[in-house]
């Protein structure tokens, strides 16, 4: 019986699961009312700011546990989950003017939510600038991982941005009772969206793992 790796599997299941979400969201959801076809962006655009969510809070866990044992294999965890954070962050900046042009008029508006997203992708890119620049070592890795934890306060204010500012302030659509048939489709692209946050961080961790052992390597040859 032949054996498949992990991502392997999780390539294939991504890939399915993708093809579903796509035929779900164009061909099973129904037309929203108000908004109509250009609707249809929020099934992918709510679940990565989610897959962003979550690639926040571990970059928060990693920055805990890196303080804690001071075990490089939770600084990289921090890093690469920064990184697809900031990957899956810029896919919901792209694709909400989408939604917003035709449904606003403009592309952009600086309403609490849009602005507080914005304001965390730029945190997280710094937080990047700040590995990248600084020097190597545990000195940079601890700076770093104090950053991971400061910046983590401003993903809840992103999730609850639309209920502390006044209605009139807000833009972004009220929660609402979904139809079935949206409903299904919605869990349907979480589901995705999270097998493929879940195989870009494999392959990213596999990916920093080998390299540590490549520049490990270069040292000992060196000495």
């Amino acid at each position: 019986m032949i054996s498949l790796p992990m991502s392997r599997i999780l390539s294939i299941v991504v890939t399915l699961a993708m093809l579903v979400a796509v035929c779900a969201v164009f061909l099973y959801a129904p037309t929203e009312r108000q908004m109509g076809d250009v609707q249809r962006i929020f099934y992918f655009h709510v679940s990565a700011a989610l897959s962003a969510a979550t690639a926040y809070f571990l970059v928060f866990l990693g920055s805990v546990q890196y303080l804690r044992t001071r075990a490089d294999r939770w600084d990289r965890f921090a890093k690469v989950s920064a990184e697809l954070g900031i990957a899956f962050s810029a896919f919901v900046l792209f694709s909400g003017p989408l939604w917003a042009r035709p449904i606003w008029g403009v592309f952009w508006r600086w309403e609490p939510r849009l602005t507080t997203m914005l304001i965390t992708f730029t945190i997280y890119v710094a937080y990047l600038m700040v590995r990248s620049y600084g020097e190597p070592g545990e000195r940079t890795q601890r700076f770093a991982a104090v950053v991971g934890i400061v910046a983590f306060v401003n993903v809840p204010l992103v999730h609850y941005s639309i209920n502390m500012w006044a209605a009139d302030q807000q833009l972004h659509p009220p929660k609402v009772e979904l139809d079935p048939a949206m409903l299904y489709t919605k869990l349907i692209c979480y589901f995705t969206f999270a097998c493929l946050f879940t195989l870009l961080m494999r392959l990213r961790l596999q990916q920093e793992r080998q390299a540590a052992r490549l520049e490990a390597l270069s040292r000992r040859t060196q000495q």
